[in-house]
């Protein structure tokens, strides 16, 4: 039984995803990136969880999401509260997960009309 729509008008929704990106429409996205729910697709700075920073974190906010979805790559792994400060301040939702369920995630938000956006990590294939 299918439960949203295959697009949504003028919304960026998550076609697929695996350890070598994620797709977003047709285009692949490889590292890290961010999703918003409307706007143009990112790349992220955030290439791998142990290099992550405060920083990364303060480029999300520019895009003013009422929920972020934080993807940690092929299994979950949490951020220290320091590191999302500046979307605590502000009140915007956080959530940590794989980023396989964060891709779901998404998709089902976007699909509600939330303004959220998707940070993920990509596992890249081992070599």
């Amino acid at each position: 039984m299918k439960f949203q729509p295959d697009y949504l008008d003028g919304v960026n929704t998550i076609a697929r995803h695996d350890r070598a990106g994620v797709w977003v429409a047709s285009r692949q996205y490889t590292g890290g990136v961010l999703v918003p729910w409307i706007g143009d697709v990112r790349p992220w700075s955030a290439r791998a969880f142990d290099e992550l920073a405060p920083a990364h974190f303060e480029q999300i906010l520019e895009l003013e999401p009422e929920l972020v979805i934080f993807g940690s790559g092929q299994r979950i792994r949490f951020v220290a509260a320091p590191m999302i400060r500046g979307l605590i301040e502000r009140r915007i939702g956080f959530e940590a997960m794989d980023t396989a369920a964060a891709c779901r995630t998404f998709n089902v938000l976007v699909s509600e009309g939330r303004s959220v956006v998707a940070a993920l990590l990509v596992d890249a294939p081992p070599r």
